[in-house]
């Protein structure tokens, strides 16, 4: 089976993607392949394949990919499909953390095989207050990914499930139940 979690930016998809990696020895994460320059502590292969705009376009002319994305000016993100055939191939069901666009694509390639959840923040303002509080955004920045989540959560209908996380451990419980009703 495939879980496809999206969100917009803040709104604790990482937090529940994580929590379910945690509690579900059957799950594996889907790692995603951008162009983006590493973050932090971030390793090639572990919290993303990072390869430059040149090779992700020769993939992308290759069709390696399963869903790809421009999501911000310059900056690709997709799935490989090796990736989908490492995870199954262990057994595993495997487990989306991608942008709205990306889940939404997933979704029609895999129908009813893939369970696709949006999370939702209880507000823009209290999406807001989190990338504030977050403190990795200049104030600029923090705007553009609002804008963005306004737009995203237009496309919140067109996923299997809409669960708001406005208190994490309620969210936990909400998640487990839906993965339990889906998988088992």
């Amino acid at each position: 089976m495939i879980l496809i979690f999206s969100a917009p930016s803040g709104s604790g998809k990482s937090t529940l993607v994580q929590h379910l990696l945690d509690t579900r020895q059957d799950m594996e994460l889907s790692i995603s392949a951008t162009t983006r320059a590493p973050r932090g502590q971030e390793q090639d292969g572990k919290e993303y394949y990072f390869i430059t705009p040149e090779r992700f376009e020769q993939l992308i002319r290759e069709d390696a990919f399963v869903e790809w994305q421009q999501v911000y000016k310059g900056t690709y993100y997709g799935t490989l499909r090796s990736e989908i055939e490492r995870i199954e191939g262990a057994g595993h069901h495997v487990v989306f953390d991608i942008d709205v666009k990306g889940g939404i694509n997933v979704k029609k390639m895999f129908g009813d095989r893939a369970r696709a959840i949006f999370i939702a923040p209880p507000s823009i303002d209290a999406l807001r207050d989190r990338l504030t509080k977050r403190g990795t955004d200049s104030q600029e920045k923090i705007e553009e990914r609002l804008a963005k989540a306004s737009i995203e959560m237009d496309d919140a209908p067109l996923f299997d499930t809409i669960l708001v996380n406005d208190d994490l451990t309620t969210a936990k419980q909400a998640l487990d139940k839906e993965i339990a009703a889906f998988i088992g």
